[in-house]
């Protein structure tokens, strides 16, 4: 009879084949997330910039864009982006200096943008204009050094400029059927008119200031503030220029390159 010092130790088991085929199912899996992960994040990263390079030429200074939640991969592949949100700390709208943008851009599509360009559903924003940056705007002009300070008066709804200390001009911007005008409403030196060609300069370079928006949007309302003037803006459909081939030729990064 065998004794139990003679038995042979069993081999130990192999794992079931169906366990190593499940294993290698889930590693397959796992890579091809990570993969689709990596991907997203590299598209949406690379489109952001290329987006901020594109609203940058119409609103005249650097961006930043936020995206809508609807994965980049997908607006890739049908070019239909829900919303872009801009946003920006140093817009010039014509000669305008200092103006603080805040814009959102609804149905974006690319279908075209490389040929007759980008389409946009509908835009809105809201500028912050501050006395500073219109301080800034008109004595960038050939008059400017006559202009010693600005202030504005909510209650009243206008801005002042001081006059070398020895004058003031009072203007009452409003918005009106989409457009900005600005008036003339007080001008005295000393008791004496301020010369026209001042008080036109003026008044001049505030209306054109007022009346160039990007992306074809006009002003729905303007509201004096007690450190500037703010505005509400609003567009329908319109199309983003196509870059002018007779420009100077740059590399196109590879990130616009996914949108076209």
């Amino acid at each position: 009879m065998a004794t139990t010092a003679n038995a042979q130790p069993r081999p130990a088991t192999s794992p079931p084949k169906r366990n190593r085929t499940l294993l290698i199912i889930l590693a397959v899996i796992v890579a091809l997330v990570a993969a689709l992960v990596g991907a997203e994040l590299y598209v949406r990263h690379s489109v952001k910039q290329c987006m901020a390079d594109q609203f940058q030429s119409e609103l005249g200074s650097k961006v930043a864009v936020d995206l809508s939640a609807k994965p980049m991969l997908l607006q890739v592949l049908d070019k239909s982006v829900p919303y872009i949100e801009v946003t920006s700390d140093d817009s010039s709208f014509g000669p305008a200096q200092d103006m603080h943008v805040k814009a959102r851009v609804n149905d974006v599509d690319l279908t075209n943008a490389g040929t007759t360009g980008a389409t946009v559903g509908s835009s809105t924003a809201e500028v912050d204009w501050s006395t500073a940056g219109i301080l800034a705007t008109l004595q960038a002009q050939p008059f400017g050094r006559l202009i010693t300070g600005v202030t504005s008066d909510a209650t009243a709804g206008t801005l002042q400029f001081q006059i070398l200390g020895l004058a003031e001009l009072t203007v009452r911007p409003q918005a009106s059927g989409g457009a900005i005008t600005v008036e003339a409403v007080g001008a005295e030196l000393l008791g004496l008119g301020i010369p026209t060609d001042l008080v036109s300069g003026v008044v001049d370079v505030l209306t054109s200031t007022l009346q160039t928006f990007p992306l074809g949007m006009t002003a729905d309302s303007l509201t004096m503030t007690d450190t500037g003037l703010q505005m509400t803006l609003s567009g329908d459909a319109y199309t983003m220029p196509v870059a002018d081939p007779n420009a100077a030729q740059v590399d196109v990064p590879s990130s616009c390159a996914l949108l076209t």
